[in-house]
């Protein structure tokens, strides 16, 4: 955006009406001491100290608001998509694509049957990268330190890849993300035993920072399931990443109260083996939250000290299912006082899956498989199954958290409460 467009726009977003006064405490509150890792030492205020507030309901205003000095809190009315223009006009993939880019085009150069097992080269994939390139400037948003986004009463983002990025202090709260879908995928025919899609950007992106604290919020694919994607070369046309990935060294991240719903690739923390970055980091807690109908990395770790307790797991079926706790690279999760719903197809010993990983505590988890509830080692029904066993001890005690729930109690509590519009 130029910088007379921003101008304008700044002064649009402060001619708003004040939100109202429940808003404003809304937008003001902080994560409450010992909620998880976001307390460690200088805890996690987000914009608190504002001074001046935004309240936005367009994508030109939102992104004016980001822009802007911070600290500061910024308020979401109504629904916001980000494949959408300055002047509000409606954009398809077709308005990004450059360069003779067709999805026909592309599937025609990089057929397998005659392109082969090479990486896509040439001008078909140069057109898709400077394409992606073109979306990705428009709907990925850098969110700055000390910045609160609080949802309004319905407050949905649809489209957009927030991106957490080298910041400290940020709180994202009682919003709806919708559907961050990649206008143009790239295809990998050496990922797996026979290639994948891949794609570029999730709801939130947390990379390189500090104190985040991510609360009552849904993510869902909306009307755009992963579910309802075409299949190319064999493999699903994969148009979402993450919703809520923690990635390149990030640290001291609370994410509790959410709404994680019918989605493949859900929470990635930590997304490389090589440790440079990331020793020492990655330290997450995940409490509270909905896993309803979600695929895999539930989360997915490396390297980190999580803590994940008093989550509800819905696994209804099978079919598509592929794990919920992914165990890598000398990942320590601590999981407690979960509870897994299961179909009765769905196998407990898929719950977990080794990335690489060696160890990990559980305890206090149980399973409902019909209508019955019962306990549930976790490590214990992987190790009867699999090898190498996982050891049952991540080497530490999580000591940053609220109080822990009896499991028994998550199904109700965590249903009736998670999500965006449920603060109470």
């Amino acid at each position: 955006m130029r910088k007379t467009a921003l101008a304008t726009a700044l002064l649009a977003v402060s001619a708003l009406l004040t939100a109202p006064a429940s808003a404003v405490e809304l937008g003001r509150q902080t994560l409450p001491a010992g909620d998880g890792w976001g307390s460690e030492g200088t805890g996690t205020t987000g914009g608190s100290a504002a001074t001046t507030t935004y309240t936005v309901s367009t994508r030109a205003q939102f992104v004016a608001a980001l822009a802007a000095p911070s600290p500061k809190i910024i308020y979401i009315r109504g629904v916001i998509d980000g494949n959408t223009s300055d002047t509000g006009a409606q954009l398809t993939c077709a308005s990004y694509a450059t360069g003779g880019y067709t999805l026909a085009g592309y599937l025609a150069a990089y057929d397998p049957a005659t392109w082969g097992t090479a990486d896509p080269s040439g001008p078909m994939e140069d057109a898709r990268a400077a394409s992606a390139a073109a979306q990705t400037a428009h709907i990925k948003r850098k969110v700055g330190s000390n910045t609160t986004i609080v949802g309004l009463r319905g407050a949905t983002l649809r489209g957009f890849n927030l991106h957490v990025d080298k910041a400290d202090n940020v709180i994202i709260r009682n919003i709806t993300f919708e559907d961050a879908y990649d206008c143009f995928p790239q295809w990998d025919p050496t990922d797996g035993a026979t290639g994948n899609w891949n794609s570029l950007y999730d709801n939130i992106s947390v990379t390189g920072s500090t104190h985040v604290w991510a609360d009552h919020n849904t993510f869902t694919d909306g009307t755009n399931p992963d579910s309802s994607q075409p299949v190319y070369f064999g493999r699903p046309y994969q148009v979402h990443d993450g919703q809520l990935d923690i990635t390149n060294g990030s640290n001291f991240v609370t994410v509790s109260w959410n709404v994680f719903r019918g989605h493949d690739k859900t929470m990635l923390i930590g997304s490389t083996n090589t440790p440079t970055q990331d020793l020492g980091k990655l330290k997450v807690t995940v409490h509270h939250n909905a896993f309803d109908t979600t695929l895999q990395r539930l989360p997915r770790v490396r390297f980190g000290q999580v803590h994940v307790y008093n989550n509800y797991y819905e696994i209804p079926s099978a079919e598509d299912f592929v794990y919920a706790l992914g165990v890598g690279v000398q990942s320590q999760i601590f999981a407690e006082n979960n509870f897994f719903r299961l179909g009765r197809a769905v196998d407990p010993a898929t719950l977990l899956y080794n990335w690489g990983g060696t160890a990990l505590t559980t305890r206090g988890d149980v399973l409902r498989v019909g209508g019955k509830v019962t306990p549930i080692n976790l490590v214990s029904v992987y190790n009867a199954k699999n090898d190498p066993d996982f050891l049952p001890d991540a080497g530490w005690t999580p000591s940053l958290h609220t109080t822990i729930d009896p499991a028994e109690d998550v199904r109700r509590s965590v249903s009736r409460h998670a999500g965006a519009g449920e603060i109470s």
